[in-house]
């Protein structure tokens, strides 16, 4: 019995279009989460708005593999490996939105702060 990469036993391959649906459907449900959390007029969400993303599109993920394993959804069943691609999906939308968080906050050097007269 010999594994690759790319096929197992099982027939749930790594590299399969259902992985790359996985890890587009939580990059995408992290992004919406976070960039609705982060127009929020509560600042707890507005500071956390990548965890809250990132949350939401976690539960969303496992909550699609409980339903492959109750059988909702016509599937083999639920995945450890549609799990990992959840997550990856999850951290390359968390990764991005903190570059962006992160480069948006930073002030610009050649900009000068105006001095109020008193």
């Amino acid at each position: 019995m010999e594994t690759t990469l790319f096929n197992d036993d099982g027939g749930d391959p790594w590299l399969a279009p259902d992985k790359f649906y996985h890890v587009i459907f939580c990059f995408t449900i992290s992004l919406l989460f976070s960039t609705l959390a982060s127009l929020s007029r509560y600042s707890f969400l507005r500071r956390h708005s990548i965890w809250i993303g990132s949350a939401f599109s976690l539960a969303a993920g496992a909550a699609k593999e409980a339903a492959d394993q109750f059988g909702i959804f016509p599937s083999a069943g639920a995945s450890a490996r549609d799990a990992v691609a959840d997550a990856v999906g999850v951290v390359v939308a968390a990764l991005l939105l903190f570059l962006w968080k992160s480069r948006r906050s930073r002030p610009d050097p050649g900009q000068t702060r105006p001095i109020l007269p008193i």
